[in-house]
């Protein structure tokens, strides 16, 4: 193991699929060592301190949209916008934890996703209850690519000609 980034060391000649590395957590879901217990729990920890502290700054904004008297609807507004963001955020971080997000899709949804970033936060704080985020897609993802590896050096290999035919 490298100490460095929690990835394994590819050793000389050595070829087939290595693990993807996840945020906060290198490559010790695969065997859940090295400290992955105590990252999932500080990352649950983290993710619900930071959901909270952003809902204290929101509240701060609101007491000032408040202060500047711009009238109901526009609090009204803004309430349901962030309310109506966050829900949109939870269920997008949410899906991209059991499939891999569409890249163009990603991309027209970044204003909504940092609009409704505490719901991103939420479901970062919930999935790692269970797992590290997105653990199982990697995780799948993994073992289909060292089937399909193990698959092709199986196989028979050298000349057919030399091939000792039936009779």
């Amino acid at each position: 193991m490298s100490e460095k980034n929690g990835t394994p060391d590819t050793p000389a000649g050595s070829t087939g699929p290595r693990p993807e590395p996840l945020r906060f957590f290198g490559t010790t879901w695969l065997e859940h060592d090295n400290g992955y217990t105590a990252r999932r729990i500080a990352v649950a920890v983290g993710s619900l301190a930071t959901a909270v502290a952003s809902c204290l700054v929101l509240r701060f904004a609101y007491e000032g949209i408040q202060l500047a008297d711009t009238g109901s609807f526009v609090t009204l507004l803004v309430v349901v916008m962030f309310a109506v963001c966050s829900a949109l955020a939870y269920r997008h971080t949410w899906d991209g934890f059991s499939k891999r997000p569409d890249p163009d899709r990603q991309a027209s949804l970044r204003g909504l996703l940092a609009i409704g970033f505490v719901g991103s936060l939420l479901a970062y704080f919930f999935r790692s209850l269970t797992e590290a985020p997105g653990e199982n897609l990697h995780r799948e993802e993994y073992e289909t690519a060292r089937k399909q590896h193990e698959g092709r050096t199986t196989r028979r290999t050298g000349n057919p000609a030399k091939k000792r035919r039936r009779t």
